[in-house]
């Protein structure tokens, strides 16, 4: 079902709440419905229809009217809706943010890093995936894009320990589920320590982002960055 066909019946479900039918048998007709939606008397018929199919709404017609109460899988869908609408309103952090940033070539660190065994093992226990050796790097081009990027730092991440060899020690990192151009699931990787300053994210996914989606140097990519409940 496309999103815009499930909005509609959701619509039309709201608008019989409104009209007492998830509480009671309402004598609701088509023409009042229709006037109440905005559409034609038709295509109120074909919503309810839709409903009914659907198991969401009773329906009886009688001389009188249209009878109408709605069923418990219709008050499951209307509840769904209300627990995702006061969550979107009450919650501390947006369930999303959009960055956009063109693809730059980085100085090849990435691969190392990734690569190391202790990083690498928690990428895969807490992140849900093997990452292909390499980031992808965005240049932030505009303040929008660097301010909403500073702002990650303010919401939860998935936190990636950091460890010490017989050389070194490597830093811990935040980690943010992504959706890269709307496709490939990954996620924005922020070390403590780096080179670069917060105009630029690095983006770690389980295939070669630039093979996958067919990118080179210049082209700009959108990624969502998902915050975590």
């Amino acid at each position: 079902m496309s999103d815009a066909k499930a909005w509609r019946q959701l619509f039309t479900l709201l608008k019989l709440a409104e009209l007492g039918a998830h509480r009671r048998t309402a004598k609701i007709s088509t023409e009042y419905l229709a006037r109440k939606l905005g559409v034609s008397q038709q295509s109120a018929s074909r919503h309810l229809i839709e409903l009914e199919r659907k198991g969401w709404i009773k329906r009886t017609m009688t001389p009188e009217g249209c009878l109408i109460k709605m069923t418990e899988s219709g008050l499951t869908e209307l509840k769904r809706l209300y627990s995702s609408l006061r969550f979107l309103m009450e919650a501390a952090y947006p369930p999303s943010v959009t960055l956009e940033g063109v693809v730059f070539t980085g100085l090849g660190e990435g691969a190392y890093y990734v690569t190391r065994d202790p990083y690498r093992r928690q990428f895969i226990e807490k992140l849900g995936f093997d990452p292909f050796p390499g980031t992808l790097n965005l240049k932030l081009m505009t303040d929008y894009d660097v301010k909403t990027r500073s702002e990650l730092e303010a919401y939860p991440a998935i936190e990636i320990e950091g460890f010490k060899n017989e050389n070194r020690t490597f830093g811990p990192v935040k980690c943010y589920p992504t959706i890269i151009e709307n496709k490939v699931k990954g996620a924005l990787v922020s070390a403590l320590r780096s080179h670069y300053d917060s105009s630029v994210i690095e983006l770690i996914a389980p295939i070669c982002l630039r093979k996958h989606l067919a990118l080179k140097d210049g082209h700009k990519v959108k990624v969502e960055v998902l915050t975590l409940p």
